[in-house]
């Protein structure tokens, strides 16, 4: 770990770290946001990330959401990194009272985390559009429970949508304001993995009163002359053994 971080977080006592994509392509999970991701969903669909991600696309061309989604937004094999490992240690030593992401891979949960906000859902869980019963990523994923890439219900046929925060639709009421209130009364928070750029989700930072605020990302952010530090680099390097 960075030794410079390692002795904030050794005098602090309410760690709540809050991270992005920056955390999960570590695990070899891309960022669909990024440069390659937007070109490929471009020359491959024709239509942006963000589009394709949108609730109107998913109600309007599902077909093509599910394949997109699918092939661009699920990794069955990833594994938790550093990073993952780490922040699930500091919270069994009483150190980190919670985790902030807005990653939808389920990746800190796995790595043994348990208070987990997940501001834009998860693909693990998914549910039936009409009798809202649940279902998993292997069903959504088994063509044998699929109407082309549609996943349908067993029970009464209808559609199958992942519990993830589509772009034009709210995040979750109740897990906005578990982080807010997690992050409201940290004395450390460890911002990682993220530009701070896609809101809501990176106004959190406005809610943080404590003593130190720690900005971990290769690159620049717009709130990095308010952090106490800042480390320019991979944060399962930065926070890993």
């Amino acid at each position: 770990m960075d030794t410079r971080v390692k002795a904030v977080i050794d005098e602090s006592k309410k760690i709540v770290f809050f991270g992005g994509a920056g955390v999960s392509t570590e695990s070899n999970i891309p960022d669909f946001r990024s440069e390659s991701g937007l070109y490929q969903a471009v020359s491959q669909y024709g239509q942006s990330p963000e589009t394709m991600l949108s609730h109107s696309f998913f109600m309007n061309h599902m077909d093509t959401f599910f394949d997109y989604y699918k092939n661009n937004l699920i990794y069955q094999d990833a594994k938790p990194n550093k990073a993952h490992k780490a922040l699930a240690r500091l919270e069994q030593e009483g150190k980190l009272t919670a985790v902030v992401t807005q990653n939808i891979d389920g990746l800190h949960q796995l790595a043994g985390s348990k208070n987990v906000y997940e501001l834009h859902g998860s693909v693990l869980r998914n549910y039936c559009m009409d009798c809202n019963a649940f279902y998993d990523l292997d069903y959504i994923m088994d063509p044998n429970h699929c109407d082309g890439d549609i996943p349908k219900c067993e029970k009464c046929g209808g559609i199958v949508k992942p519990d993830v925060v589509l772009y034009e639709e709210a995040l979750d009421e109740d897990v906005i304001s578990g982080a807010i209130n997690a992050i409201s009364k940290a004395d450390t928070l460890i911002v990682g993995g993220t530009s701070l750029v896609v809101y809501p989700a990176a106004g959190l930072i406005n809610y943080f009163r404590g003593n130190n605020l720690i900005l971990i990302n290769k690159s620049q952010t717009q709130y990095d002359d308010r952090a106490t530090l800042v480390v320019n680099d991979a944060i399962g390097k930065v926070l890993g053994d």
